[in-house]
């Protein structure tokens, strides 16, 4: 006669608690990932993450093809790598930790989409260029950044949150003198002023002439630090330039700008070649 063996109830016991503990631990680990997520959604960070996955593709495949040079080459680096990713990720590491001690780390925060640079492009770059011209001819000093591939979310942070749609009368408001908002940077995400009064990092390039001022440097500081377009108008003398990669144009009249905004916000990635070698 055939037996068919039951689970007992003590294995029964042990296997549910075995998945109830499962599917909490995998809940926990899933929600904690998302909210890392969040706080590197909009900086530097997400590019680093992409330039660490090429690290290990490469490794892994030096190592499968028998490259014995090359893969030594990228262990090395990715040892290293271990020890640097405290500074290179010290940032992101500051605001969670801050996120964390005001207890904000496990609250609801509503995943803001980067919207496109296509996304009105044409309009946006036509509002930028009429705002510029208007605050040039006045001699009133802007500082105006257009986000592309690198994130800024920590330099959004630090100033005043907007999210208003661009227009040239909007961005002439912000920088009146000795109204809230005209002291700093403002940041422009896709079609939307993300924030005012943003404090940007300031260049320490030996190169640059000394009659730059604070404005000229921090625009120049972003760029290095990102792949970000800044645009900046002089309250000396109302000049206008534009700063990308590191490299500063200067004297810009109106179809210049518009020229220079519409050929680097139509290839977002930049070109390094071509700014090292106009590089000033």
């Amino acid at each position: 006669m055939e037996q068919y063996w039951l689970p007992s109830l003590d294995y029964l016991k042990t296997i549910l608690k075995f998945n109830l503990s499962s599917v909490i631990d995998i809940l926990i680990v899933a929600f904690v990932v998302y909210k890392l997520m969040l706080l590197i959604k909009g900086t530097r960070a997400v590019q680093l993450i992409k330039g660490l996955a090429v690290l290990l593709v490469a490794t892994a495949l030096s190592n499968m093809l028998n490259l014995y040079t090359m893969n030594w080459l990228l262990r090395q680096a990715m040892t290293a790598l271990v020890v640097a990713l405290p500074v290179v990720f010290q940032p992101e590491l500051r605001r969670a930790l801050e996120k964390l001690g005001r207890g904000k780390f496990l609250s609801y925060t509503q995943l803001t989409p980067l919207a496109p640079v296509e996304v009105g492009q044409v309009k946006v770059i036509a509002e930028i260029t009429r705002s510029v011209m208007i605050l040039s001819k006045n001699k009133i000093g802007a500082l105006i950044v257009i986000e592309r591939e690198t994130g800024l979310g920590e330099h959004i942070d630090n100033g005043l949150k907007i999210d208003g749609i661009v227009s040239a009368e909007f961005l002439v408001n912000i920088f009146i003198p000795k109204t809230p908002l005209h002291d700093g940077a403002v940041i422009i995400r896709g079609d939307r002023v993300a924030a005012a009064a943003c404090f940007l990092p300031l260049s320490e390039s030996p190169y640059l002439t000394s009659g730059l001022g604070t404005r000229h440097r921090a625009g120049i500081g972003i760029s290095e630090h990102s792949d970000a377009v800044a645009v900046i108008v002089s309250e000396e003398t109302g000049t206008i330039s534009i700063a990308v990669e590191g490299a500063l144009n200067r004297n810009l009249d109106e179809s210049g700008l518009q020229e220079k905004l519409t050929e680097y916000l139509n290839n977002r990635q930049g070109n390094s070649l071509s700014s090292l070698w106009h590089r000033r």
